[in-house]
């Protein structure tokens, strides 16, 4: 899967980041086009050459192997993330909405996968030791305020053994300022038990340092002083929503039996191999197998070939009840990507869906989603409304839909025949055309219909 160089200028007409950004090279205006030749405050040879630089610094980075899904924090239009895809690597970028215009606008309409998020004073809404690597590139986050707290959700979400790359002036120039923060910086990661283990500087004299998570509790018992603490253990389930962040060193994952975990099996195998964090019922992985049986068979006999959707025009995708990933699984080798979604009130899988090597989030679809307008081709909806009634309006839902789905675009839902006929005349109302199949799956398709003054 590879990243789209050319967007049209129309869709995201925000011309201010290529002013802004016109001497670093992000994106240029060409006619009636955006496009995105590579460059970046920190990509001073290009996206790629920068990639090669990392897996020289450390060749036992991998990509697409050992390193599978990676959290590009402050990520600009997304360009690490875009180049990596070509490396069977899946980036969840991510950004505020800041001065310079809609940065993650711009991903997405390059159909790579992005959400708007900050660290701030909030948990992420990603699952604990989620991600193998995590990347910023002059980012602007202070890793050390607030105690240390935003290093820590780095910590949280940062599996055992993952790697922390940092580019940034502190790393490579020692200045006053810089000097002070890089001091800072080397306090915070010994407290965390982070090591270096690589630090060098390009032929352009942009630098990195790469960090390594442990992946065993050995360091943090031998600390002198026991700051930051170890966290509580958890007892809820979703424990990263709407949570403040925490001064505590997340608890190493550890199986059913209660041993730490190792390393996750290579991509492409982990795909389908048991997730280590199943739940310890006996029937679990069972269960999980048959569900993915389940979703390979729905998709190819049905999704495939008996609705008329058409792949060819779709890119981002996303899973509004994601449950093990199933759905995103047995698309793997189409040429888009999922966004995996598990709802608040339903079980937690979000570290299963981590550990076969997908990406998602934990969402309450009673609130609107961290995205931009119109910015997925499709959206897919498993027996979602269940529960959701007990919450919230039918019709609130469908508009969130509605937002986030772009003209032409497709919701696919399979649910009852009671919520389905619930949903259907809302659609309706929004001018999409819908289709039944089989009884159970309701194929809705958005049209470039507005409401106007008139329509009062």
């Amino acid at each position: 899967m590879k990243e789209i160089s050319d967007i049209w200028y129309s869709n995201v007409p925000h011309p201010k980041l290529v002013e802004y950004k016109k001497e670093q090279n992000w994106v240029r205006k060409s006619g009636d086009y955006f496009v995105f030749p590579g460059g970046g405050t920190q990509f001073k040879n290009g996206v790629q050459s920068y990639i090669d630089f990392i897996h020289k610094t450390l060749p036992a980075i991998k990509w697409g192997k050992n390193i599978r899904v990676i959290l590009d924090v402050g990520c600009g239009v997304a360009s690490f993330g875009g180049y990596l895809l070509d490396k069977d690597v899946i980036t969840m970028s991510f950004a505020p909405k800041d001065e310079h215009e809609a940065q993650i606008q711009f991903a997405l309409e390059r159909g790579i996968p992005a959400i708007l998020s900050v660290i701030g004073t909030q948990k992420l809404t990603f699952s604990d030791n989620a991600y193998d690597l995590i990347h910023c590139a002059r980012c602007r986050v202070h890793w050390d305020g607030d105690g240390g707290k935003p290093l820590l959700e780095l910590n949280r979400v940062l599996k055992p053994g993952g790697y922390f790359i940092w580019s940034a002036t502190p790393v490579y120039r020692d200045d006053e300022r810089d000097s002070k923060v890089w001091k800072s910086m080397v306090a915070l990661t010994t407290s965390l038990c982070w090591k270096i283990v690589a630090k060098t500087v390009d032929s352009t004299g942009v630098g990195l340092v790469i960090y390594q998570k442990p992946s065993s509790y050995s360091c943090y018992k031998h600390r002198k002083e026991k700051l930051p603490p170890l966290c509580e253990q958890k007892t809820n389930q979703n424990a990263s929503w709407y949570e403040p962040l925490s001064y505590c060193i997340s608890r190493l994952p550890v199986d059913r039996m209660g041993n730490l975990l190792r390393w996750s099996t290579p991509w492409p195998q982990r795909l389908s191999s048991k997730p280590p964090s199943l739940p310890s019922e006996p029937d679990a992985e069972d269960i999980f197998i048959e569900d993915t049986k389940h979703w390979a068979a729905l998709v190819s006999e049905v999704y495939l070939d008996g609705l008329a959707i058409s792949l060819g025009r779709i890119r981002n995708v996303m899973d509004m009840n994601a449950g093990y990933g199933g759905f995103a699984a047995a698309l793997i080798d189409q040429p888009l990507w999922v966004m995996n979604v598990v709802p608040i009130d339903a079980q937690d899988t979000l570290s299963i869906i981590f550990e076969r090597g997908l990406i998602g989030v934990y969402h309450d679809w009673c609130e609107s989603f961290n995205t931009y307008p119109r910015t997925y081709d499709l959206l897919h909806a498993s027996f979602l409304f269940k529960n959701l009634k007990e919450r919230c309006d039918t019709i609130d839902v469908a508009v969130e839909m509605d937002r986030i789905l772009r003209p032409g675009g497709y919701l696919l839902v399979q649910d009852t025949m009671e919520n389905i006929k619930k949903l259907n005349p809302v659609l309706r109302s929004l001018h999409w055309s819908t289709t039944l199949y089989q009884g159970q799956f309701l194929v809705g398709k958005k049209g470039f219909w507005r409401p106007s003054e008139n329509d009062n």
